[in-house]
Order: C-alpha cells, then sequence, then structure tokens
C-alpha cells in the first residue's frame, strides 16, 4: 500500500517535470521565433586579400528597429564593402538579410568577433568565427625569379604633364591676342560709326527699320519706339539738347519757341506732321495702339522728311563757330587717342604680367628670372657642349666651354722624373665655376699611389687660398671601365669679385692609367642653383682615351 502511495508520488512529480520542460521549450522557440540572429561566412579558408562574405540573417517584427553593424567592428579583418540589406515580407513579419565583404592581408588564423545588433529595445550577438588566410605559393620552376633592379634617377624638376601646359599655354595666349585684336578692331567700327553727322546717322537708323520686318512680325511697339527715337536723337543733336528726356508736348512747345525766335526756320505744318507721329508713337508704346501697315509706312516717310527738313531749316553755321566746332572735334580725337593709348598699354602690361605670372606658377620664380635677365651657369648648362681630349695619357671629357692650357716649366729634377705636365682650366677655384684636367707622364714605370693623392688635396687646395676643407673618397669607376678615386667635399674661400666669403663644393678624379697620372676637378659655388647638375655631367662624361 505505501509503495503504490510513492509510486503515484513519483509518477505526478515526473509528469510536473515534463510540462515544465515542455513549456519552457514552448518559451523559448516562441522567443527565438519571434526574432532569431544567425551569422555565417561563405569560406573558411582564404588566401591572402581574398574576399569573404560575412551575412547576417534574422527575422524581426514589422514595427520594430534593426541596428547592424557599422565600421570597424570586425578586426582584425578590414571590412572592404557594407552591401544594401536585403528585406523579404512574410505576414506582419520582416526577414532581414545584411552582407559584408571582408579580407586580411597578413596570413594567419583570426576570429572575427561577436557581432552585436539591436532590435527594437532588444541585444542580440551572433557568435565568433575563425577563419584561416593562407599565403600564396609561388611556384618557382614555374614563375621565375628576378634580382630587384635598381634605383633609377628621374628628373622630377618639370613633370611631363606640365610641358603640356606650355604647348596649350603659347595657343591661348595667341588666340587671346587675336581676340583683343578683333574687339578692337569691332569698337573702332563701331566708333567710326557713331563718328558720322548726326543727319547720315537718322537716315541709316531710318533704313534700318525698314530692313527691320517689325511690321510684318506684329511688332508695332517696337516699331514706333524706333521711329520716335530716330527723330528725337536727331533733334537733340542739332536743336535740342533735352529732345530725348521731353514729352511729346514739351518737345513741340520747343521747337515752336524755335521758329518764334527764328533760330529754326521750320514750317509749322512740318511741326504739326512730327507732333502727330509722336502722338501716334506713344500710343503704341504705352497703350498698345497698332495703327495699320500703310499709316505705319506713312508715319515713317513723314520722321525722314521732318529730318530733312530741319536739315535745312538749320542755319549754316558761322566761321567762328565751324572754328571753334574743330577744335573740339581734334580735342575729343585727342583725347580719345590718349585713351587708347593708356588703355592700350595698361592691356599690354596686363598681359606681359599675365604670362610672366603664368610662366613663374609653372617654371618657378628663379627659372624665370634667370632666363630674362640672364645667369652664368644656367648658360654653361644650355649653350652647346665640345667633347675634346686633353694632355697626355689623354683624358676625354665633354665642357660647356673649351679649357685653355696653362704651361709650367719643370724644373731639372723633374724632367728626370716626368716626360710632361699639363694643366687645362676653365675659371678660378676662387671664382663660381671652376675646371681644370692635369696629366702627367712618367719617364719610366711609376706607381702611382691615389691615396696619397687624396691626402695632398687639402694642401693643394690651402696653397690657393681655401680654408675649412672637408674631405670624402670613395672608389670610382668610368663606363669604360677605367678605375680611380673620388674625392669631393667643400671649402670656403674669400671671392675676389663679390668680396664674399663663399662656399664651394668640388669634385675630383684621380687614375693611374696608361703610365701616367691624371686628375680632374670641377669646383663651383654651393648656393649656385645650376652648377651641381653642370659639375655631375662634366664628371660623368670623363673617360680615359685608351680605357677598355
Amino acid at each position: 500500500m505505501k509503495n503504490n502511495k510513492v509510486l503515484d508520488i513519483y509518477k505526478l512529480t515526473v509528469q510536473k517535470a515534463v510540462k515544465l520542460f515542455v513549456f519552457i521549450v514552448f518559451l523559448l522557440s516562441s522567443v527565438q521565433g519571434f526574432s532569431q540572429v544567425s551569422a555565417t561566412i561563405d569560406s573558411t579558408s582564404i588566401q591572402i586579400g581574398e574576399e569573404i562574405r560575412y551575412k547576417i540573417q534574422l527575422e524581426a517584427d514589422s514595427t520594430q528597429v534593426v541596428v547592424f553593424p557599422e565600421g570597424q567592428t570586425f578586426t582584425p579583418l578590414e571590412v572592404i564593402q557594407s552591401y544594401t540589406t536585403d528585406t523579404t515580407k512574410n505576414s506582419n513579419k520582416l526577414g532581414l538579410i545584411k552582407e559584408y565583404a571582408l579580407t586580411q592581408f597578413d596570413s594567419g588564423h583570426y576570429t572575427i568577433p561577436r557581432q552585436k545588433i539591436t532590435i527594437g529595445n532588444q541585444v542580440y550577438y551572433t557568435d565568433s568565427l575563425k577563419i584561416e588566410v593562407r599565403d600564396v605559393v609561388v611556384d618557382t620552376t614555374k614563375q621565375k625569379m628576378y634580382e630587384i633592379k635598381p634605383l633609377v634617377d628621374v628628373d622630377a624638376s618639370f613633370m611631363n604633364w606640365k610641358k603640356w601646359i606650355w604647348w596649350l599655354l603659347i595657343p591661348l595666349v595667341l588666340i587671346g591676342l587675336i581676340l583683343l585684336f578683333v574687339f578692337q578692331r569691332k569698337k573702332r567700327k563701331e566708333f567710326k560709326k557713331d563718328e558720322l553727322p548726326a543727319y547720315e546717322r537718322a537716315l541709316l537708323a531710318l533704313k534700318r527699320i525698314d530692313e527691320s520686318d517689325l511690321l510684318e512680325q506684329d511688332s508695332h511697339k517696337e516699331y514706333y519706339s524706333q521711329l520716335s527715337d530716330t527723330a528725337r536723337k536727331y533733334i537733340d543733336e542739332e536743336v535740342y539738347d533735352h529732345a530725348m528726356e521731353s514729352t511729346t508736348d514739351e518737345l513741340i512747345a520747343k521747337l515752336d519757341e524755335e521758329i518764334k525766335t527764328g533760330t529754326l526756320n521750320l514750317d509749322k505744318h512740318t511741326i504739326e506732321e512730327l507732333k502727330t507721329v509722336l502722338k501716334t508713337a506713344d500710343m503704341a508704346k504705352f497703350a498698345k495702339s497698332k495703327p495699320d501697315v500703310g499709316t505705319a509706312k506713312a508715319d515713317r516717310n513723314v520722321i525722314e522728311r521732318v529730318i530733312n527738313e530741319t536739315k535745312e531749316a538749320i542755319p549754316e553755321p558761322t566761321e567762328e563757330e565751324l572754328l571753334a566746332d574743330e577744335e573740339y572735334r581734334k580735342e575729343v580725337a585727342r583725347k580719345k587717342q590718349k585713351r587708347k593709348i593708356i588703355f592700350g598699354s595698361i592691356a599690354g602690361v596686363a598681359i606681359v604680367m599675365a604670362t610672366l605670372l603664368i610662366f613663374i606658377l609653372f617654371k618657378g620664380y628663379h627659372v624665370v628670372k634667370d632666363t630674362l635677365l640672364g645667369h652664368p651657369t644656367k648658360e654653361l648648362a644650355e649653350t652647346e657642349w665640345i667633347s675634346s681630349a686633353y694632355g697626355s695619357p689623354a683624358v676625354t671629357i665633354s665642357t660647356p666651354k673649351v679649357l685653355i692650357r696653362n704651361n709650367f716649366q719643370l724644373t731639372e729634377e723633374q724632367k728626370q722624373i716626368l716626360k710632361g705636365n699639363e694643366t687645362f682650366v676653365y675659371g678660378s677655384l676662387l671664382g663660381s665655376f671652376h675646371i681644370s684636367v692635369s696629366t702627367i707622364q712618367y719617364n719610366q714605370d711609376t706607381e702611382v699611389d691615389l691615396n696619397k693623392i687624396v691626402e695632398g688635396v687639402v694642401g693643394g687646395f690651402e696653397s690657393q687660398g681655401a680654408k675649412n676643407i672637408s674631405v670624402k673618397d670613395e672608389e670610382y669607376e668610368t663606363l669604360r671601365g677605367a678605375k680611380g678615386v673620388k674625392v669631393f667635399g667643400s671649402f670656403s674661400v674669400m671671392n675676389p669679385i663679390t668680396k664674399k666669403e663663399q662656399k664651394s663644393d668640388y669634385l675630383m678624379l684621380n687614375f693611374a692609367e696608361n703610365g701616367g697620372f691624371q686628375q680632374i676637378i670641377v669646383a663651383f659655388d654651393k648656393e649656385d642653383r645650376y652648377a651641381k647638375e653642370v659639375a655631375q655631367r662634366i664628371i660623368n662624361s670623363v673617360e680615359l682615351k685608351n680605357a677598355e
């Protein structure tokens, strides 16, 4: 009996536990079904630089706001691109898919960290994922290996695209000058047109009205406006200088007054005709009146007749008036000529300044200044260079100027050792630029210790007034294989021309070839912006004639 009760209690406990477990599973599944987040990758192993597609999938209520990871949250991997979220709708639920392109440029094993996704007020995290980034294996039996190429000097002083600018700039300047010439010519034509007498300009204006076809275009307002202005301008210049701004009644009243005073010998009927046409023009301009074509053409003839009769009615000017008018015209012409000269000069200066500014902008201030004003070393660089052989054993060298021979008288002791001693120079060691080539030939085979030559450099320079001498040396070989010692450094000298202390650099090549000794020295002002390039070009050209 007791055992049955225990069994019943055990069964009841198990049933409750099962129900509780089912309830928990149902609760979790309902929550997970409401908003489930998962993350996957398309590959767990890639080569360096390859792309991984990282995909986040979730399902959420359509009313909830979803926030995906942004920025470099995938470190140590780099985000190449973040793609647009793909959305699908299922009743009141939204299925969202967000993809990222990731990569890594170092080999090794990496872990993509957990990513945070916010759905409404809930925060979810994806699982971390491990990937392998492999090295790219190179098959040296198929892919040849090459030595690293040496550095190559590139002339970066003026890039190729800038040279194209110069080719474009010159035509643009020429086009600008041509346009300026055409514009000035057009202005001159207009000026000559304005110089026509008032009567001729009035008839020319009427001719233009006839050719305008304004009546055929039903432009009565413009037609009468031009007709009225033609008459008013002529009267303004010849009779009454306020005709343009006067009303029709004011203008007619003024003309009547001129007739009464005898200043204007014009028929009263002509004034009435002018008044009628001006009134019609006012109606066309301000009241949008449209007289018929016949009336409009008749009014045009009235204006021409008024102009002709007014010209006849104006008294001939006296000799004094003519002289005054001529003097006035000359004065006006002189002023206009003066203005033209001033404006032309200003335009010329402006063009020159603009051209200089453009050249300075692209070439540099010093280049433009040295090109215009001249620079001794720049001229050396741009002149035609001379290649020649000097001394014995011969040294071939390219220089901007021919080197001048310096004859040295050998002592008796030197004659016992040497066959000859020749030196060829340009400039002075104390000046801005100096070149010297010295050759010594021995009577018998003599071994020259080039290292001892280096030790004697300081003494040689000091004997000519140099001080603060620095000396460096290194082995040197010409393109044809002649081996020697290159000595270089700097020193200070008192320049005899500028009377100022000058800091100079020098390059010296020393060879012991063909039973003799050869020495080449190039020294130059350290502040000279062209000298170093010229010196290096000279040194690079040095060859011993019999060197193989």
